[in-house]
């Protein structure tokens, strides 16, 4: 907690971490559903000895506070905002996972002025169908009944069946962490996630270069969704990971680091 930083968004709380300072390159990290800055632990701390890294807590995740019932994409963007203006980051590389990737993608609607990059991990830019709207007021459902069981089931569930064994103790640190995360701040996003808007045309207009990175076997997201919205930007690179889930970047955490620090790096020049 004490390398964290606060600021106060709209009279609440958002908290975020800011290493490497003296580097000119900026790689922005962003969290999925349930998770927090935590996750990005050994990322940044690997990052900072060579560009600067800002991981933050989004809102109703980690240390930030919850703002409201419904948690739209747009709100979280603005949060974003007003970390990297805190921050004084003028433009960076914005990395989003999952949740975190349609944050990236509001944010870039609204703020494209700021990004010399985007990486998408297991995230696109479609709406939910009628039966993911449906699902998600399930999971809201399952939250109020065993929120702790819950969020064990879903993670669990996120990574490819054949690293669970292997990534035993990193799926169990996970899901310790992600269990900080309260009722009110999982409700909010599955509902901002429910309402949130395509965001295909931010893709199809995006000036700066767009990394894409799927796991062949992504329980969330079908590959032909993931090739489809990499097939819009003007400049774009997708990186398909055999055995992999939902979580390529603790399923395989060293690969897709430097995967990501050479695109950061790629895009500054």
């Amino acid at each position: 907690m004490e390398l964290h930083k606060k600021i106060i968004f709209e009279n609440r709380a958002l908290h975020y971490r800011d290493e490497g300072r003296e580097h000119a390159t900026t790689v922005v990290l962003l969290h999925g559903f349930l998770q927090n800055l935590c996750v990005w632990s050994s990322f940044t701390l690997s990052y900072m000895r060579q560009v600067r890294v800002i991981a933050i807590d989004l809102p109703g995740h980690g240390y930030s506070d919850t703002y409201s019932d419904v948690h739209t994409m747009d709100f979280m963007a603005n949060a974003v905002k007003a970390v990297l203006d805190d921050a004084g980051v003028e433009q960076c590389v914005l990395v989003g996972h999952s949740m975190g990737g349609y944050v990236a993608l509001s944010f870039a609607e609204k703020y494209p002025f700021m990004l010399k990059g985007l990486v998408l991990l297991h995230s696109h830019g479609m709406v939910d169908s009628e039966t993911a709207r449906g699902q998600r007021e399930e999971m809201c459902r399952q939250v109020r009944l065993n929120r702790a069981s819950f969020i064990v089931d879903f993670i669990t569930r996120l990574f490819d069946s054949s690293k669970k064994d292997v990534l035993h103790q990193e799926i169990k640190e996970l899901c310790d962490e992600c269990l900080e995360t309260g009722a009110e701040g999982i409700i909010a996003a599955q509902r901002g996630m429910k309402v949130r808007t395509s965001k295909l045309h931010v893709l199809a207009n995006a000036q700066m270069p767009v990394l894409f990175v799927y796991g062949k076997n992504d329980p969330r997201i079908p590959i032909e969704v993931g090739v489809s919205c990499a097939l819009l930007p003007r400049r774009a690179e997708m990186l398909l990971l055999d055995g992999v889930g939902h979580m390529s970047f603790i399923e395989e955490r060293e690969y897709v680091k430097q995967r990501l620090l050479d695109f950061a790096n790629q895009c500054y020049k």
